[in-house]
């Protein structure tokens, strides 16, 4: 089987786990939304909420990030499925691609949410000529997040005290997606007085690049470090 039809498999089975489960919609969700309302408690101001929205967005998608790249390690570790897979023979690099693509689809999920709720709670609004844009951004950051949160997560399940490790190892490395991401965002929405759509384009462009490089870096180093 080709490394590509692998990867599907590996995904569809993480994303099979994660429906009958059901944590993304019964914890994930509910807790970045909970994070989203205590931001606007904390800013009480629609001024400045508008004009922080999309900060807010990736800051609330950063910290859920941790807990989906969590449970699905969480899930791998604890009945040495990943161990299964490896001893299979598996290519390591299918099992990076197809973990990062089932993260990428749950965050896409998410992401679409939290920016719904931006809306209903801060008062931003999607412009039509953003669009093209914000779903550029949405693609390209969410993309980054996967590929780092795979990568960090594969290197942090073997260790002891790994929900602690994780935070510490991807907040540093993911902030070029956060700074990226919003600055884009931020031009889409028009959030930012005197900002036009063309100024989000170059912060898309560093996101491409971040998701190139660590998607590469990943199919090369994800077997060493799951075998350690």
């Amino acid at each position: 089987m080709s490394t590509w039809r692998i990867a599907l498999l590996v995904a569809g089975k993480d994303l099979r786990v994660e429906r009958r489960s059901r944590v993304v919609t019964n914890q994930v969700v509910p807790f970045a939304a909970v994070t989203m309302v205590m931001f606007a408690f904390a800013l009480d101001a629609d001024a400045v909420l508008q004009r922080v929205a999309p900060g807010l967005v990736w800051l609330a998608t950063l910290f859920s990030l941790l807990v989906l790249v969590q449970r699905s390690y969480a899930i791998e570790t604890d009945d040495g499925a990943l161990d299964a897979l490896r001893v299979a023979g598996v290519d390591p690099a299918a099992l990076f691609w197809g973990k990062a693509l089932a993260l990428a689809v749950q965050l896409a999920v998410l992401e679409v949410i939290l920016i719904g709720t931006a809306v209903v709670l801060y008062g931003a609004e999607v412009r039509a000529e953003g669009l093209v844009l914000l779903v550029t951004t949405l693609v390209t950051a969410t993309c980054s997040l996967a590929v780092v949160g795979t990568l960090y997560g594969g290197l942090a399940a073997g260790f002891r005290g790994r929900e602690t490790l994780l935070p510490l190892l991807v907040l540093p490395v993911v902030a070029p997606v956060l700074i990226g991401a919003t600055r884009a965002v931020e031009a889409a929405l028009g959030t930012v007085p005197g900002a036009v759509v063309s100024e989000g384009w170059p912060w898309v462009g560093l996101l491409a690049v971040f998701a190139v490089a660590f998607g590469v870096g990943g199919t090369l180093a994800f077997g060493p470090l799951i075998d350690e």
